[in-house]
């Protein structure tokens, strides 16, 4: 007979108030993790995804360490040692335990070390900076946010698109970041890794998808009224659909140079899905150095 079952038989009230907790506790566990979005960075499509979902299991999981016992023993107090018990021990000389000090101060100086040591090596290995190992040739693709919704280049390409974003599958994508408004940040969460992007100011972040679809993306920083629809769509695709989806592109009539994206970058909310056939040069650097002062003063007079 297990022990669970002896304690029920005995009427031992604490593996009662256990049994009710397990039995609460469980449908709701249910129904939270129900709720939970497929496109999510816990459904990871990517390396980076991959690694991120992992760190951060292992991180609760450590904290779940000292939770845990926390909820239980507070419970199990709460019912031996209530009032109506006569059988609760009052010892109200006790002061010091060497086995308690040495729990309470050793497991979470444990956890401590362990989170850091985890932090310090991902935060490395997961340096959005960090390029990803390939043999295939990375995808170069500039991003860019505006009110409320994503621009992205291709500088190799010469073609451009408007909430909607493609590259190949199990091909590394070198996204180069920056804002043509306020701060804003860009994430793809099953592929990983949300990077801020700031106007004046260009950073980076290497993502890779393992399996064609359609992925959400979204952003991840208030930005203004629009923000909760500032979405677009990332597409990992075949090599054959990832041509088929350029030579759409390059099928539009519309041309993206200075005085296009002066008018694309008006704040607008729910902003269609649109394809420019040709990029004006350098048009990535402009954006970024229209902040710097007198240049910005120059481009905007253009304008």
């Amino acid at each position: 007979m297990s022990s669970i079952a002896k304690h029920r038989q005995s009427g031992c009230p604490t593996a009662s108030v256990a049994h009710r907790l397990v039995r609460g506790v469980a449908p709701a566990a249910v129904i939270f993790l129900g709720g939970c979005s497929t496109a999510s960075v816990l459904d990871p499509k990517g390396p980076i995804g991959a690694d991120e979902k992992s760190l951060i299991l292992t991180a609760a999981i450590l904290m779940l360490v000292v939770v845990v016992p926390v909820i239980v023993m507070t419970i199990v107090f709460a019912v031996r040692y209530r009032d109506s018990n006569p059988k609760a021990t009052y010892s109200p000389d006790w002061s010091h335990s060497r086995v308690i000090e040495s729990v309470v101060w050793i497991v979470p100086c444990l956890i401590v070390a362990s989170l850091a040591w985890l932090g310090w090596t991902r935060s490395h290995s997961l340096d959005p900076f960090r390029p990803i190992a390939s043999q295939a040739r990375p995808v170069a693709i500039q991003v860019v946010s505006l009110d409320w919704k994503w621009l992205f280049i291709y500088p190799d390409e010469h073609v451009a698109s408007v909430n909607e974003v493609a590259f190949p599958v199990n091909t590394p994508v070198d996204f180069s970041v920056t804002s043509g408004s306020v701060m804003n940040s860009f994430f793809i969460p099953q592929l990983g890794s949300q990077i801020y992007s700031m106007a004046g100011m260009q950073t980076q972040v290497h993502l890779v998808a393992n399996a064609a679809g359609r992925y959400a993306g979204l952003s991840a920083n208030f930005s203004g009224p629009g923000f909760s629809r500032m979405t677009f769509t990332a597409l990992a695709m075949s090599a054959t659909g990832y041509r088929q989806w350029l030579a759409a592109a390059r099928q539009s009539p519309q041309r993206l140079d200075w005085m296009s994206y002066r008018r694309l970058a008006r704040p607008s909310e729910n902003a269609p899905v649109e394809y420019f056939s040709s990029v004006e040069p350098h048009l990535f650097a402009d954006v970024i150095a229209q902040y710097a002062g007198g240049e910005m003063k120059k481009m905007t007079a253009g304008s």
